[in-house]
């Protein structure tokens, strides 16, 4: 790859980076100077790296991730070969993981970025996996399960739900398991994003 090209995918991944920063700030309703108080840093320099003008040390990414309550790895693998599918399409192999085995669930990123109305998720749920503390996010979700089964409970009420179920709902306690012996996959979609 010649400089200039190497250069211009740089300021590209930048510029990727600075648009999620800026979202998952916006849906977590935090100002500038919230966010610059709890880093240690600067409404400028935030500013700055919301605009793409700055670009945080992974120190000061690692803090991000903390405060935003994400993995570390959401801020990486902005990396997409053809200029023309930037923002717009994200190929199987290059889906950023938001997860790890050890909670049982693992979920990817099927939306180019965190911007956007919504954000939609791959996600796998281990078999024996749960989420015991019901959940309560300011937001509306659906899913469509692919394989397996899976349970989700909504405003008390458990829904077993099998290969090509799926669910919606806004605004109530949700918790969900995989009861069966092989993983459970679901597409969700959550609006607003809220990684």
């Amino acid at each position: 790859m010649t400089e200039p090209a190497a250069q211009s995918d740089a300021q590209t991944g930048e510029r990727f980076l600075a648009a999620d920063i800026r979202a998952l700030r916006k849906t977590r309703g935090l100002t500038l100077t919230e966010i610059a108080l709890k880093l240690g840093r600067s409404v400028g320099w935030v500013s700055q790296v919301e605009r793409g003008l700055s670009v945080p040390s992974l120190g000061d990414l690692r803090a991000m991730a903390d405060l935003f309550d994400v993995p570390l790895s959401l801020f990486f693998s902005h990396d997409v070969p053809e200029e023309n599918e930037r923002g717009v399409v994200v190929r199987a192999g290059r889906r950023r993981s938001l997860g790890t085995s050890d909670s049982g669930l693992v979920e990817e990123l099927l939306s180019p970025d965190l911007g956007g109305s919504f954000e939609m998720l791959r996600s796998e749920f281990a078999p024996g996996a749960e989420l015991k503390k019901a959940a309560l996010r300011p937001t509306e979700e659906a899913g469509y399960v692919v394989a397996g089964t899976f349970e989700i409970e909504i405003d008390g009420t458990w829904h077993r739900l099998g290969e090509g179920d799926s669910f919606r709902f806004a605004g109530k306690p949700f918790r969900w398991k995989n009861p069966g012996t092989v993983p459970a996959v679901v597409i969700w979609v959550v609006s607003p994003p809220v990684y």
